[in-house]
């Protein structure tokens, strides 16, 4: 797998990127991977999300939405 080396970081950003690592409980190197692939990707576009969560293709045609409870009109 390629590897990639980065130098000259700042001591500030080197300081919360280790912060960030002990929050995460991961490795440095992990970290970065992780910070890096979400640079790069493409975040889902509303569009997309709606045809996963809605589209027969996706969920078998089934769409279950919860049980509606009726409530007496309010009197004013």
């Amino acid at each position: 797998m390629p590897s990639l080396s980065v130098r000259e970081i700042d001591e500030e950003t080197l300081r919360l990127l280790r912060i960030q690592v002990a929050k995460h409980g991961t490795s440095m190197e992990e970290e970065v991977r992780q910070i890096l692939k979400r640079a790069v990707t493409t975040p889902e576009r509303l569009g997309d999300l709606a045809v996963r969560l809605f589209s027969p293709a996706y969920n078998n045609g089934e769409l279950t939405l919860p049980e509606r409870e009726i409530h007496k009109p309010l009197s004013f």
